[in-house]
């Protein structure tokens, strides 16, 4: 039976476009320090018209493939975790199956949980389970979260971001579940949902959130403190965890949670807290739960009462969050990823606690325990390839107005169909999957930046086709096409008698590189795979 099964690797993707909170703050006119002290966010990412989650998942799986060396073959199970909705049917993890695809192999299991941002850490969890199980072929587990949220104008839109996470699932991990000590805590609410299905903005009940979340939160706390000294035969504490790592929807309420775990610890057992502590919170003990969850003063002296165990046990969790916004699924993992990033070289040995939570709702509490692992599986080299600092310095500032003018672009083009964007991908690093067109059946194409095999000049896609060295072999290749699929398109027939010519100008050479600076070959491409894998074709003669 697998052992210390857990997160062997990470990486991290968030778009290069980012406002900065203090901006939106004078844009929208809002009062200073609304979004920045009152939420307790300094900048927001956010997606351009060429990505979406889709691509930001195929950059941060590509990436975490290459960088740990990891053969397509050895995944046997892929999970993705979003409540952005591309499409009713049709999964996301369908569209990452292309990298595997390539390689051969199709049998993985696995396909999307949704539930608000809770999506994530199901899929996580199932990741997990299989390993630990009697299913497990002793291949890898694959987990992706990926998100997009975006607020129509109004208080609610600095809450939002964008990221993708991916995270290897296997035994002998750095990162190791401690399974029986999770509590969960499952309720019908309409806090935040999407019901409308020709928009991307959730309706949102501000208030009910933040006391669903909290509720959902002493709930969580009170089954996993149960679980704990059942196992532990002792009562369990804020001491007993080195970091405490929360859903963060903004980094207010993450205060505000750290901050009520200790107020139940000292309800639980007041001699668990410091004299001051209990001094502060004594004359809120007899509020009931609802009181409690609308006090202004117990929040204030909570707070106050747990400032320095935050700053020790919360703290080294919030970078990304704060720089990137609400990550939706990716949310809690990219401040996990943060308190690795942080003090990888103090965690060997510890614990850290985890809560989730996902609207309408779901939540779940967990225990993870840190071991440094052997390279390349280790936190060290965690930390190493996600190179948060370098992406974060490495993004580009928005105007608020640019960001308002992107944010109209999106709206008018969600659920649209037969457009093209403008692929303009200058801002975006080598590697970076980046959305080229949607076709008239809602049929998306992407293209990957890569200074082998793409460049970008104007906006224009260097689609990176590697042509074969005779005019006859690309007759052969165009009437096949026809011939199997049974459909004619002019534009195709154009970009043939492009290559043909660029054949005939380099007396029949290999053509390393062809630029169609219009009409793009999507369906050549798809085309020319289904003749590679039904042909005596190899792979070495197309890219």
């Amino acid at each position: 039976m697998a052992k210390n099964v857990g997160i062997l690797a990470m990486d991290i993707y968030f778009p290069p476009t980012c406002v900065q909170q203090e901006a939106l703050e004078a844009h929208d006119g809002a009062s200073k320090g609304k979004y920045t002290i009152g939420l307790g966010q300094d900048c927001m990412a956010f997606c351009t018209e060429v990505e979406d989650v889709i691509s930001m998942s195929l950059t941060a799986v590509t990436s975490l493939l290459a960088k740990y060396k990891i053969d397509p073959k050895q995944i046997g199970r892929l999970e993705v975790g979003s409540e952005t909705v591309i499409d009713k049917s049709k999964s996301i993890k369908t569209f990452l199956m292309q990298i595997f695809e390539k390689s051969g192999n199709t049998d993985i299991e696995g396909v999307d949980s949704t539930n608000a941002c809770y999506g994530g850490t199901a899929a996580l969890f199932n990741c997990v389970n299989w390993v630990e199980s009697s299913s497990w072929d002793g291949r890898y587990g694959l987990v992706v979260c990926t998100d997009s949220a975006v607020y129509a104008e109004g208080p609610a839109r600095p809450t939002g971001g964008a990221a993708a996470i991916a995270m290897l699932i296997g035994p002998d991990a750095p990162i190791a579940f401690e399974s029986k000590l999770r509590g969960s805590h499952m309720s019908h609410a309409y806090d935040f949902y999407k019901p409308n299905l020709a928009s991307e903005y959730p309706v949102v009940d501000g208030k009910l959130s933040q006391t669903c979340y909290l509720m959902a939160l002493d709930t969580c706390y009170k089954y996993f403190c149960h679980k704990y000294e059942k196992l532990e035969g002792k009562q369990f504490s804020l001491s007993d965890a080195a970091y405490f790592v929360f859903h963060s929807p903004y980094n207010k309420l993450v205060q505000k949670s750290f901050s009520r775990l200790l107020f139940n610890d000292f309800l639980r057992n007041a001699s668990s807290v410091d004299e001051i502590t209990k001094e502060k919170l004594a004359p809120f003990s007899t509020l009931t739960g609802d009181e409690s969850y609308q006090s202004r003063d117990l929040e204030k002296a909570s707070q106050q009462a747990s400032k320095s165990l935050y700053d020790a046990k919360v703290q080294p969790t919030t970078l990304i969050p704060k720089q990137v916004g609400n990550m939706y699924t990716a949310s809690l993992y990219a401040a996990f990823a943060s308190l690795i990033h942080n003090k990888n070289s103090e965690l060997a040995g510890k614990r850290v606690i985890l809560f989730s939570y996902g609207s309408g709702l779901t939540a779940t509490m967990f225990s993870l325990r840190f071991h440094e692992g052997q390279h390349p599986f280790s936190l060290s080299n965690i930390v190493s390839v996600m190179n948060v600092a370098g992406k974060l310095k490495s993004r580009h500032e928005f105007p608020p107005e640019k960001f308002v003018e992107t944010m109209k672009l999106m709206e008018h083009r969600y659920g649209a169909k037969d457009f093209v964007t403008s692929k303009d991908c200058s801002l975006l690093s080598p590697g970076t999957y980046y959305l080229t067109e949607v076709d008239s059946m809602y049929r998306r194409f992407y293209a990957k930046k890569d200074g082998d095999f793409a460049a970008c000049d104007n906006g224009s896609v260097a689609n990176g086709l590697a042509i074969v060295s005779s005019v006859a072999e690309v007759k052969q290749i165009h009437d096949w096409c026809f011939k199997n699929w049974e459909v004619k398109f002019r534009h195709i027939q154009r970009n043939v008698n492009k290559v043909v010519d660029c054949i005939a100008k380099t007396d029949g050479g290999v053509i390393e590189q062809l630029i169609i600076l219009e009409d793009p070959p999507h369906y050549v491409r798809c085309w020319l795979e289904e003749y590679i894998r039904q042909s005596s074709v190899t792979d070495d003669n197309f890219h």
